[in-house]
């Protein structure tokens, strides 16, 4: 089932499918959320035998991405660099997560985020903790963005204004997937590209964000509930060490590191992210 609700004055998407415990599929950018199809494919029609009967998985696009709309009423000026971009903030976006519980009348519900999807379960965790039973990270990390971060992000944003972002695109597709995953499934590259669809003035808002996201290694440090983090070694943006701190959140973290996986790991290894994902999902009941 597809549906749409409003938050912060757009329209936004997202996708419900299965029954039993509620789970929250954040995606990352640019692709939309069919980045959790194959994933999610493979935990419905595994039908787990567990205690809580099953997973409900929920899976929105981002705004801006997708079907969703981005809205034409984000704050200007949060990125120094960039004065006059659109910012599309992580907080802004855990509102429209939040406002998605309540469409669906959720008071709870299992997280997973990748990259950006994991930055906005951080903000999550710092506006309603006790609406998140566990936090699942794919491919993503709790520090902020490094200087050269920072001059890139600056740069993707000029690049953009002046030819489009169809060639900032391309780039992502071949850099942001690994090699290992290439060289098994040629055709994966098309199938990420595709699914970039973002406009300039998304990709802007968005770059604007991630660039003014907070440091979240204090976050960590309170979060009470089951962690789970997946790496990818041959991830570009995300080192697996800077992962490895979220094995300081008091509530427990399971680590896992996937060699061959770049940064769209449960794309590109959907079967093996999905193993590790529901062998940490047997642990929550469905009511509490």
């Amino acid at each position: 089932m597809s549906g749409t609700y409003f938050a912060g004055g757009a329209r936004l998407g997202f996708s419900d499918a299965g029954s039993g415990l509620p789970v929250i599929f954040l995606h990352p950018t640019p692709l939309d959320g069919d980045y959790w199809r194959p994933l999610c494919e493979r935990i419905l029609s595994a039908r787990l035998d567990t205690h809580f009967g099953g997973v409900r998985a929920i899976v929105p696009d981002l705004r801006g991405h997708g079907v969703s709309e981005l809205g034409n009423n984000l704050p200007v000026g949060g990125f120094a660099r960039v004065p006059d971009a659109p910012v599309l903030t992580m907080e802004r976006l855990a509102e429209d997560i939040l406002a998605l519980l309540d469409h669906l009348e959720l008071s709870y519900a299992v997280f997973a985020g990748c990259s950006i999807g994991g930055y906005v379960l951080l903000e999550l965790w710092r506006r309603a903790p006790h609406r998140m039973r566990g936090l699942a990270f794919v491919c993503s990390k709790p520090q902020p963005d490094a200087e050269a971060n920072l001059v890139k992000r600056a740069a993707t944003m000029a690049q953009a204004r002046t030819s489009g972002v169809a060639q900032i695109f391309d780039g992502m597709a071949q850099n942001l997937v690994g090699a290992a995953a290439r060289a098994r499934r040629p055709e994966i590259t098309a199938e990420v590209r595709a699914r970039m669809t973002l406009s300039v003035e998304a990709l802007l808002a968005v770059q604007a964000g991630l660039a003014v996201r907070p440091d979240s290694a204090p976050t960590v440090a309170t979060i009470g509930v089951p962690v789970l983090a997946i790496a990818g070694g041959a991830d570009p943006s995300v080192a697996p060490q800077e992962m490895k701190a979220f094995e300081a959140a008091p509530g427990g973290c399971t680590f896992h590191l996937l060699p061959e996986a770049g940064h769209f790991a449960a794309y590109e290894q959907p079967g093996d992210v999905a193993a590790l994902f529901s062998a940490w999902l047997r642990r929550f009941p469905a009511h509490n």
